[in-house]
């Protein structure tokens, strides 16, 4: 089971919020009655929650209207963003949810097409970070490995073939090579990964997309579990908008350091 840390986050506010509420209107006055004529002392419990809770309400308040971390868990995102990749997301751009339970309760703007977004896909309560696809209404065309959207195939441009690689994944475990385009969405351009030999999401499929849906998919084209095996994203999945890279790091058991070499916004 995955550990919902914005729900705990959410009982330590309210927590430590009404131990300290406590001792102000019941604990204290209590406290200055029996000690008249001595220093009155607080409850180890008091004092921590006075401590805790302004710094916790804060923490509170920036990452569930304003601005999340997340770290990237996997390559479905290459070559945009990498394994060990760390992200900041902002979660107004969307429109105001209240934490926990998400739900909306003011719009701002809605998602457009190449957005990098962060959600919880329809089987899963795992957070999830591909790229915007399709918006609601449009018709997502899939063959031969290339993407249509209401009839119009996106421009794609060769770059580079990457080099050998040590480790084996979906793609070079079948023989494949990988390849880096430029993708044109909405006249903005990203980079995206493709295999020379690719083992799935072959043939020739088509997909409307629901009102209040999204159609997402990953930029490491020929290794990403998306909208292509598990269908439409809904608007109250939504978590936010990735907007920039701040650090670099494997972990404490890769043997590596943090890096800053990558940090800047997200194309």
């Amino acid at each position: 089971m995955d550990f919902n840390f914005p729900l705990v986050l959410a009982m330590l506010v309210l927590t430590s919020g009404l131990i300290w509420l406590l001792d102000i209107v019941v604990l204290a006055p209590r406290r200055n009655v029996l000690d008249i004529g001595e220093a009155s002392r607080e409850p180890f419990y008091v004092e921590y929650s006075k401590s805790f809770f302004p710094v916790l309400f804060v923490v509170f308040i920036l990452r569930s209207f304003i601005v999340e971390p997340f770290q990237i868990p996997s390559p479905s995102m290459v070559p945009t963003l990498k394994v060990g990749d760390f992200i900041l997301v902002n979660k107004f751009n969307y429109g105001i949810r209240l934490p926990v339970i998400r739900t909306k309760v003011m719009d701002i703007n809605q998602p457009k097409r190449g957005d990098v977004m962060v959600f919880f896909p329809p089987h899963e309560s795992r957070y999830f970070i591909k790229r915007v696809i399709g918006l609601p209404g449009d018709k997502i065309r899939y063959v031969n490995n290339q993407v249509f959207i209401n009839g119009e195939e996106l421009k794609r441009e060769f770059i580079a073939s990457e080099g050998k690689r040590n480790t084996y994944d979906r793609c070079t475990g079948q023989g494949g090579q990988y390849q880096l385009f430029n993708e044109t969405i909405e006249d903005n351009q990203h980079q995206i990964r493709k295999c020379t030999n690719p083992v799935a999401f072959v043939g020739d499929k088509t997909w409307k997309v629901p009102e209040k849906h999204y159609f997402m998919m990953g930029d490491n084209r020929d290794n990403s579990d998306d909208s292509r095996r598990w269908g439409f994203v809904p608007e109250e999945n939504i978590v936010g908008k990735a907007f920039a890279i701040w650090m670099h790091w494997q972990g404490a058991f890769s043997g590596s350091l943090p890096s800053f070499s990558t940090v800047g916004p997200i194309e």
